[in-house]
């Protein structure tokens, strides 16, 4: 039997994106962006929540293109309030677009998303001690001083317990349980 972080065992899904994209390294700026997203859509709700509506989010914002979604007008998304396949709600959907806008001047200062992203940990990821589900933090000082910066460039639902999500999502951060066969050795 595998051994996987807690939080991953309830259902299959879990397991799945625990084993292939929990805390993998992330680099590619349009799965950086919908991940953003998906933290940000998570806030007051549950990740498996989140995951059983990612696939009517991607259908409702373009698979998450960047241009596309920017360049949505309120009258654009509006008519997402009434898809029951997603997380109705307008704050959260109007901070997709504005999000995407500032994607998109992240892009333009920096050659990408995740040149930005990586240069707060010098493109290493911090692998973390993580002896039990305790241990994790639901935030950070780098993650408040990153959610300072994101927010400074415009981006909404950024908060330091979001931007850790995200820092552990997209790989910044290792926080799988030391006794996961999922977490990263350390040398």
């Amino acid at each position: 039997m595998i051994k996987r972080c807690s939080w991953s065992d309830s259902t299959e899904m879990m397991q799945q994106y625990h084993d292939h994209e929990w805390g993998k390294p992330l680099y590619d700026d349009y799965r950086l962006f919908e991940l953003m997203c998906m933290e940000m859509y998570q806030a007051g709700l549950s990740w498996r929540t989140v995951l059983n509506k990612r696939a009517a989010f991607n259908e409702d914002f373009y698979n998450y293109d960047l241009h596309k979604v920017a360049d949505m007008s309120e009258a654009d998304w509006q008519p997402l309030m009434q898809d029951a396949r997603i997380i109705r709600n307008r704050a959260k959907l109007a901070a997709t677009v504005n999000n995407a806008k500032a994607f998109l001047k992240v892009q333009a200062d920096y050659g990408s998303f995740a040149e930005y992203w990586w240069g707060f940990v010098n493109n290493q990821p911090i692998i973390n001690d993580v002896p039990n589900d305790a241990a994790v933090p639901a935030k950070t000082g780098l993650s408040e001083m990153i959610a300072k910066d994101l927010k400074k460039r415009g981006f909404k639902f950024m908060g330091p317990v979001a931007v850790y999500a995200f820092m552990q999502a997209s790989g910044l951060v290792d926080d799988h349980l030391n006794q996961c066969a999922f977490k990263t050795a350390v040398n």
